[in-house]
């Protein structure tokens, strides 16, 4: 079983992870905290009350500390302190439209910080074993039918993909002038890299994403506005990446000289979906539901086409997807319907959909 398999390797251990209060850290949190790992997370507080990170009472289950990236003495002494097994990188400004409103602030944020990190742990005198999680944007898209491959050309049109692709060329600087490979037993420390597609899963409530976009207008019976409806991503439900992180970070922790380079994590070629047969789906699985298409002239760039090779993660990891687009998205409007209708049970009712995903 994963679980068992995963436990062997987290259990009592430290782990450093950034992010932990947004939507796919706090699924990361929870994970971690069942599998019996001593987690410090590092973060901006959480946007809302009904975040997933308060959702399942986070700061009883790590080390809650609040704090920019930005804050490279904060950062190093936090993780100085903890002296991590693990680093776990997910902190980011994550939103493509975002990014056009405060590109600075979204450099700063995704590739300082990244550097912040690892200028962090250059200063670690123990083994680490680092996973940095960037995006499958950082590709030079030519929105092509091809899905791209680990080796194919970075680039990055919108200023979130740019300073992702800017991150993945600092994080290579790094591992080859500090963290080379070839002298792993003088320093003991080990990055990977990985790049995931577009994650859909119950306690996400951001601005400018598919699902809560549909759930909030389902909610209350409106009628779903879209903006993009053919453009096509590789969606794929949160547990599929985060657990693929715990299982590249096992694989690194072993093997770090095999397993030192990036990854992508994404759904099998046939399940990515452009966004309006997303909706579709998304409208059945609610049982109800109608949208419209929104047609705004100033609306900005946002790639139409984009798929992942993910041979390398099958081949190397035996990581594999789990769930197809239609059983993702029941799986997640399942957790929305249980947030609406039991709002009290929901931290179990993620912990068991954890527990499911894992023994499945």
């Amino acid at each position: 079983m994963m679980f068992e398999k995963l436990q062997e390797t987290y259990k009592g251990k430290k782990v450093f992870l950034t992010g932990h209060t947004g939507f796919k850290g706090a699924w990361m949190l929870k994970t971690f905290s069942l599998l019996g790992a001593e987690v410090k997370g590092y973060a901006l507080p959480p946007q809302t009350k009904d975040d997933l990170f308060h959702l399942i009472k986070g700061d009883t289950i790590c080390l809650s500390i609040i704090a920019d990236l930005r804050d490279k003495k904060r950062l190093e002494d936090e993780i100085l302190h903890f002296q991590p097994d693990f680093i776990f990188h997910l902190a980011a400004q994550p939103l493509v439209r975002l990014s056009y409103e405060i590109p600075a602030e979204t450099f700063e944020v995704n590739v300082i910080g990244t550097a912040h990190v690892l200028d962090a742990v250059r200063l670690l005198e123990k083994k680490c074993s680092l996973v940095l999680i960037t995006t499958d944007k950082v590709y030079q898209n030519n929105e092509w039918i091809y899905p791209y491959r680990e080796d194919d050309r970075l680039g990055g049109y919108d200023p979130y993909s740019a300073s992702k692709a800017c991150a993945e060329l600092l994080i290579d600087s790094y591992r080859n002038s500090f963290f080379n490979l070839k002298t792993y037993n003088t320093h003991q420390k080990a990055v990977a890299v990985a790049r995931a597609g577009n994650v859909i899963g119950g306690g996400d409530w951001s601005k400018d994403r598919l699902i809560p976009d549909i759930v909030r207008s389902l909610i209350v019976n409106e009628t779903i506005s879209i903006r993009n409806p053919n453009a096509v991503r590789p969606w794929q439900h949160v547990l599929e990446p985060v657990v693929g992180y715990l299982i590249l970070g096992m694989h690194v922790a072993n093997e770090p000289i095999k397993y030192g380079q990036a990854y992508n994590f994404g759904p099998q070629s046939g399940d990515a979906l452009s966004v309006k047969e997303m909706l579709s789906l998304a409208i059945q699985s609610w049982g109800s539901g109608a949208y419209r298409i929104e047609k705004e002239l100033d609306q900005p760039h946002e790639a139409g086409l984009l798929k992942l090779d993910i041979s390398k993660v099958a081949s190397d990891l035996k990581w594999f997807p789990r769930m197809n687009a239609h059983k993702t998205v029941d799986f997640t409007l399942d957790w929305y319907k249980e947030f609406i209708s039991n709002f009290k049970n929901i931290d179990s009712y993620t912990e068991n959909q954890i527990k499911f995903f894992l023994d499945e």
